[in-house]
């Protein structure tokens, strides 16, 4: 039987088959068995393909694999008491399945589901009798720590930097615990980024990015790898521009090691690189330079869901910088696109932020419309 929901959004964003597998990447024999019913896309493929068909990533998956099961509470099981392997296999599989969810919904659904894991694994790691079960139980709570705490601050839209501070603090002290860089360089990163890009500190990011570089270098040059190029940042923000340039060179040469047996190798540091370097020339005011790494980001198939949006408009704010209004609305109107379908915190933050930097341009009808695009995206439910 066709899945004749999937032709409807198709012809209704006007698309051709053929210009959806292009868009996709993929071939036209796939578009057709995804449209007959005979296949269905990988989740991964999700957020671009809600984008290309112009609906929610959430209505997307309720097509492909049905709402998700609501349970009574009365008929969910009690965690077990004590931890044992066949349960913490579970628990990790829980746990890679929220971490998937990240990047497909908006946080705000999946703070409670979190903050269930992470007590049930905080019990847990107090019960257990077994060393290694309980390095296994520790290893993954202060994984979904980490997750918590990007979740909690997604959420807020960036504001809630103490709690969000607090996860991460309590991962750093479990990898400090286990003698885990891995973890411990993970979650002072992830610290880094609240003061870089919460309270705007940056010289607290500086010196947590520092140190989050140091912590992993022995292990993984994937996450020390990506600390330095947020070192560099925070140098871009105090305007330290040959420490920034220094802190990237460092950064590139660090990443030219990684590779698949790399703990950290799912952080995609290498893929963020153009990412950053535009971020970082766009705070030292070089708007040529960061118009072309963040280009070069916006068309890389590797950038997140969550992340495409703060790429776009910075992206615009670089186009700005250089008085270009076209390049600017086209970015932002990209960016408020991508945000239909998935929300994220740091893209409305930096948004936001671009379209105030087109004041210059208030009166122009274009700036007008992108305003109003922006007003009905903070207004909706």
């Amino acid at each position: 039987m066709e899945q004749r929901q999937l032709v409807r959004w198709r012809r209704a964003a006007g698309l051709t088959q053929e210009q959806l597998a292009e868009l996709l990447n993929v071939s036209l024999s796939t578009v057709r068995r995804w449209e007959r019913g005979h296949d269905k896309p990988r989740p991964w493929r999700y957020p671009a393909l809600a984008r290309a068909l112009k609906i929610k990533v959430t209505d997307l998956s309720a097509f492909f694999d049905g709402p998700p099961a609501t349970v009574e509470s009365s008929q969910v099981p009690s965690p077990p008491a004590i931890a044992d392997l066949t349960t913490v296999l579970e628990l990790r599989e829980a746990h890679l399945a929220l971490s998937t969810r990240y990047e497909l919904v908006p946080s705000s659904e999946l703070l409670a589901e979190g903050s269930e894991q992470l007590a049930h694994l905080k019990q847990l790691a107090a019960q257990s009798h077994s060393s290694r079960l309980t390095r296994d139980v520790l290893a993954l709570q202060a994984e979904t720590a980490i997750l918590m705490g990007k979740l909690v601050w997604d959420a807020s839209q960036r504001r809630a930097s103490a709690a969000a501070r607090t996860y991460y603090d309590q991962a750093a002290r479990v990898g400090e615990r286990l003698r885990d860089p891995a973890v411990q360089g993970h979650a002072l990163l992830r610290s880094a980024y609240v003061e870089l890009y919460g309270t705007r500190d940056a010289e607290a990011g500086l010196a947590l990015a520092r140190s989050a570089a140091a912590v992993a270098a022995p292990i993984s040059p994937a996450l020390a790898g990506l600390a330095l190029l947020h070192a560099g940042e925070a140098h871009a923000m105090l305007r330290q521009g040959r420490e920034c340039d220094r802190a990237l060179g460092e950064a590139i040469n660090t990443l030219e090691s990684v590779d698949a047996t790399d703990i950290a190798s799912d952080l995609g540091a290498v893929d963020q690189v153009e990412r950053l370097a535009g971020a970082c020339y766009l705070e030292l005011g070089r708007h040529h330079a960061a118009q072309r790494s963040l280009e070069t980001a916006a068309g890389s198939v590797s950038i997140g869901p969550k992340s495409r949006p703060i790429v776009l408009g910075n992206l615009a704010r670089a186009a700005i910088g250089q008085g270009q209004l076209d390049g600017a609305v086209f970015a932002i109107n990209r960016a408020i696109d991508d945000l239909q379908t998935i929300m994220s915190g740091g893209g409305i933050g930096v948004v936001v932020t671009a379209v105030r930097e087109l004041r210059p341009w208030r009166t122009a009808q274009e700036v007008q419309d992108v305003q109003d695009r922006l007003f009905d995206l903070m207004a909706a439910p």
